[in-house]
């Protein structure tokens, strides 16, 4: 049996639970309705909230500024979000706990910059349950972004020759992450999974996605007018397994886990690109984690090991065979009654949306929470970021693909509550992108790869 039909057989059977309550769920909801007291917010809204916010970007395109000019623009960005959980209304035994629904439009509008301006649909579902021994809970998000179908052209001219001046191709990968994420696309993410336990341990399939539709234009870029324009090419990651463990402690668990997955990334058709290398791969995955309380302030859920990868003959790398270490975790201390910090961390390997040559992608984050009064909130942030793109050197293309690319963020932001339900806040973030690859040729502008971006804003939100 292949890959495609091992993850369609075991998500199906992962789904069943879930499909079988929400069935259930909506065909009880009309006969399950209880006479309650009349409130203005019945207890299956969860969340009802209006937010506006602005800001000012004083680069836009995150580039270094040697040969594009950097450009400043204020943004709007004017939100609603409603929430709702219709568990409550439903007289199923407790076999669905959560059944959650979210929707948050985003309408961002760039003063200085009107190319930038989208509308950010994002729809959220949570469903969780029990049934004896065993739970089950699915958690998706998708976003459709209704965003330019252009998208960015990082030249400073489009003239051939000395004249011509094109070096901002040789930007920070996470110069483009940024604007590529206000372009029209469509994103969806889910983690589904049914537990069984008994005794001290237990057994968890497992599945989760990552997927991304790029809907902007592409273009053959060696020709003018569009030297310099960012192509963007369709991926995804798909993974099913399971998990088994055991309870070291009441709220403790020590884990073993596999995971079987797919890697996907679109090819160029000839017209576009005479470089024909594309990354799609398959992997497995061993893991072994913690999760739970290490001691009653301190929450983990850590998993790691070894992801060996099969790529397809036409992925520009080194070794078409390759085991790299998978690691991902986050632990979440409470340092005292009014204050926390949460740590996360994530390496993997992923398919490029820019280029062709598969990367390393690592997070590693830390945020700080700090009531200082009822009132009044604050939050610190840092962010370190890598794009590791050594596993191969791509040279078919217009331009060499070995680079290892950084970025540095920091952020604060400060909330106080005016009055009931009214909530005010000012932001500041900063970040910094560099080149990490020292070795990197001067004839690849590897100044370019460098840049500095703050994002400062001041923002209401009322929530009903």
């Amino acid at each position: 049996m292949n890959l495609h039909r091992k993850t369609v057989l075991l998500l199906k059977v992962m789904a069943a639970p879930a499909v079988l309550a929400l069935s259930r769920a909506c065909l009880a909801a009309d006969a399950t309705a209880a006479a309650v007291s009349p409130s203005p917010i019945p207890a299956w809204l969860t969340d009802l909230s209006l937010a506006d916010k602005e800001t000012y970007d004083d680069n836009v395109l995150l580039v270094s500024g040697l040969g594009m000019p950097i450009q400043q623009s204020w943004v709007n960005i004017a939100s609603f979000r409603l929430g709702v959980d219709l568990a409550s209304l439903l007289n199923d035994g407790g076999a669905i706990q959560t059944l959650s629904l979210a929707y948050q439009p985003d309408i961002a509008r760039y003063e200085q910059a009107s190319q930038e301006n989208y509308t950010a649909h994002r729809f959220n579902t949570t469903v969780k349950g029990k049934s004896g021994n065993i739970t089950y809970s699915l958690d998706n998000s998708f976003l459709y972004n209704d965003g330019s179908k252009l998208a960015e052209t990082y030249a400073l001219n489009q003239l051939s020759g000395s004249a011509g001046n094109q070096n901002d191709k040789y930007r920070n990968n996470y110069t483009h992450t940024v604007p590529r994420e206000r372009r029209n696309q469509d994103q969806d993410r889910y983690t589904a999974l049914v537990q069984d336990n008994f005794g001290s341990f237990f057994f968890r399939p497992i599945s989760n996605l990552t997927y991304y539709n790029l809907n902007t234009a592409i273009f053959n870029t060696s020709f003018a007018p569009y030297k310099g324009y960012q192509d963007y090419v369709d991926r995804w990651d798909v993974n099913a397994g399971a998990d088994l463990g055991y309870q070291l402690t009441s709220g403790l668990a020590f884990t073993v886990g596999y995971r079987d997955g797919y890697q996907h990334q679109d090819q160029f058709s000839l017209g576009i690109n005479s470089d024909q290398h594309y990354s799609s791969n398959h992997y497995q995955r061993v893991l072994a984690g913690l999760e739970g309380k290490v001691a009653p302030w301190l929450t983990v859920k850590l998993s790691a090991g070894p992801d060996v990868r099969s790529f397809n003959p036409n992925a520009p790398i080194v070794d078409l065979h390759t085991t790299r270490l998978y690691a991902e975790g986050s632990a979440t201390a409470t340092l005292a009654q009014n204050q926390t910090l949460t740590l996360a961390y994530k390496q993997w390997i992923f398919a490029s949306s820019t280029g062709l040559v598969p990367y390393i992608d690592t997070t590693a984050s830390a945020v700080y929470h700090l009531n200082v009064t009822k009132q009044l909130g604050l939050d610190l942030g840092a962010r370190f970021l890598e794009a590791n793109y050594t596993l191969g050197d791509d040279l078919a293309g217009s331009a060499p693909s070995l680079r290892d690319d950084l970025e540095y963020e920091g952020s604060v932001g400060l909330s106080y509550a005016i009055i009931p339900h009214l909530i005010g806040s000012v932001t500041f973030t900063g970040d910094k992108g560099e080149n990490g690859l020292e070795t990197l040729a001067a004839t690849y502008a590897p100044a370019y790869r460098n840049f500095n971006h703050t994002v400062t804003g001041v923002g209401l939100q009322y929530k009903f």
